[in-house]
């Protein structure tokens, strides 16, 4: 399948949520971590949230702990922390892996439709983000070092 909408993933309160749920908005997906040197990009992904919501963006935070263990905490410890200090209202998700054997499966979509640096479908680290138009495709992949602000041409394209 091309689109992600027959994938689904559990939030922190252990519920599932059907992707499908967001059909026909633009998402912007990340593998996030609170312990990592861009932790503070989850102040320029709050704020492409609130800039964009109305338009059809949703922003959906994974965080991960593969990435030198930069997300040790609890889920209701990382959520707290990303509230507390970045205002952070949009969706978080259950922690995820993104590599290897128990990657979680959007993240498999996810790096199957939009590759990395020279092919490669490997996450490289946190703050990975993917962008996903309307019709449920994966049109672009930014790397860690993209910061948010610099990603909001790309999203006003889809919105």
């Amino acid at each position: 399948m091309s689109d992600i909408y027959h994938l689904n993933f559990k939030l922190p309160n252990g519920t599932d949520q059907p992707i499908q749920d967001y059909q026909d908005k633009v998402l912007l997906i990340v593998n996030t971590a609170s312990k990592c040197g861009f932790t503070p990009q989850f102040e320029g992904l709050e704020k492409l949230n609130k800039q964009y919501a109305e338009k059809g963006l949703v922003v959906l935070g994974f965080p991960c702990n593969q990435f030198g263990k930069q997300d040790p905490g609890s889920i209701s410890e990382i959520t707290e922390f990303c509230q507390l200090n970045y205002g952070v209202s949009f969706t978080m998700a259950e922690k995820v892996e993104v590599n290897g054997e128990q990657a979680h499966p959007l993240f498999e979509h996810l790096k199957s439709n939009a590759k990395g640096l020279l092919g490669s479908k490997r996450i490289k680290w946190n703050f990975t983000k993917f962008l996903v138009n309307r019709k449920g495709e994966v049109v672009e992949r930014f790397a860690p070092t993209a910061k948010p602000e610099a990603i909001a041409a790309a999203i006003e394209a889809l919105i």
